[in-house]
């Protein structure tokens, strides 16, 4: 089968919909199928370029927005090389720009178009509206609309979570929804293919030995409420001086919330136990894992939470605020743990700090195991590959 992946964001930029593209892309290309993923171009890049298998189309980065990049919506030298191409299938990852493009494509080309619904938009809105309920209000209600009609125009339609599934038929889409959870490179993360050289020089660098190490991890915005887990670990701390100089949490990653995550720090006196890492390359990432004995997040806006999915399996034990969306991914002491408010917080924390090894091994294991069945690639290929076939047969 030939299938062109049409996404806004990819590697070597870092965020979900890029890894998922690019994930996606692989899994196919390993079983044989030719891909063609249609994407924007790499900074300082002003040309159409197509490299192994990947055309670049130019497009302008929007600062305000995380250096997002968004593309035309039609490009005539793109559109003659994909009709080349002659995919069986068009594929799109993202809504605007790049994945309007893809639409048009399929239009014009007849083709069956498959499109996956990868963001929770409606966490988002605060960028442009600053919070202010009357324009808030409408910004979701748009938000609700757009939903509609992109996922009812489509030939299949993809979400990644029962919840996210669940929030589209609330605004109102009808079509029938595929669920389908983004796969895991598994591998990437096996201890086996990782450098323990790479690992000890990181330690020395961040000054970790002999300290209890929790991680967070990923684009650093509002909506991922990392000041939560600031806050808790402060409370925690002086509930518990005692681990004041015990603790060490790295932050890895960027983005708009950054000066605001230092400030608390700052305030909070905390720049002693708080690293902030900054943005790693993609290689890189389970380096991170690896480093921590705990991953941590207090994100409810996630459509399925590719971090805590890595993490498992890193087999590093994880601590999230629990949310709907992750009831499948994490059972509460027996892959990972829960908190709600800061008293739970410091309760799981300290358990986690005090499990007997034998103890900790047993969720580690229960957690890889259970990425392993919901996310690795050979289920992720199987699910993908019936809904592409669906499309195909509704084309005979």
């Amino acid at each position: 089968m030939k299938i062109a992946l049409f996404s806004d964001t990819y590697p070597p930029q870092i965020n979900g919909v890029a890894t998922a593209t690019y994930t996606l892309a692989k899994t196919l290309r390993s079983h044989g199928h030719e891909v063609m993923v249609v994407t924007t171009s790499l900074a300082n890049q002003h040309h159409l370029a197509v490299t192994d298998g990947v055309l670049r189309i130019p497009g302008l980065t929007i600062k305000r927005l995380y250096n997002y990049k968004f593309s035309s919506i039609y490009n005539t030298k793109a559109y003659r090389i994909i009709k080349r191409y002659n995919p069986d299938v068009i594929h799109v990852q993202t809504e605007v720009g790049i994945g309007i493009f893809g639409r048009i494509i399929a239009r014009n080309l007849k083709l069956p178009l498959i499109y996956t619904y990868h963001t929770m938009y409606e966490d988002y809105t605060y960028y442009v509206t600053k919070g202010k309920k009357p324009f808030d209000f409408f910004a979701k209600r748009l938000i609700a609309s757009l939903s509609v009609m992109i996922g009812d125009s489509t030939t299949e339609f993809v979400t990644t979570s029962s919840k996210t599934k669940e929030a589209l038929r609330r605004y109102g889409v009808k079509k029938y929804i595929n669920i389908v959870p983004n796969g895991i490179d598994l591998s990437s993360f096996d201890e086996k293919n990782i450098d323990s050289l790479v690992i000890s020089n990181l330690r020395k660098q961040y000054e970790l030995n002999d300290k209890f190490v929790i991680l967070i991890l990923g684009r650093l915005a509002s909506e991922k409420s990392n000041d939560i887990v600031l806050k808790y670990l402060h409370n925690f701390i002086e509930q518990n001086p005692e681990y004041e100089n015990k603790i060490k949490l790295l932050i890895v990653g960027d983005g708009p919330d950054r000066s605001n995550l230092e400030n608390i720090c700052q305030r909070l006196k905390m720049n002693d136990i708080v690293e902030f890492v900054g943005p790693i390359g993609h290689d890189s990432v389970h380096y991170y894992y690896h480093l921590a004995d705990l991953y941590c997040s207090a994100s409810t806006s996630e459509t399925q939470g590719l971090t805590y999915d890595e993490a498992m399996a890193t087999k590093t034990m994880v601590l999230a605020k629990f949310d709907d969306n992750l009831t499948e991914v994490i059972k509460d002491e027996q892959t990972g743990f829960y908190f709600k408010t800061p008293t739970s917080f410091n309760a799981k924390l300290m358990k986690i700090i005090k499990l007997e090894p034998s103890e900790k091994q047993r969720i580690l294991d229960a957690a890889y195991q259970n990425a392993t069945e919901l996310f690795g690639l050979d289920k992720y290929y199987e699910r993908m590959m019936n809904v592409y076939k669906k499309a195909l047969r509704k084309y005979w």
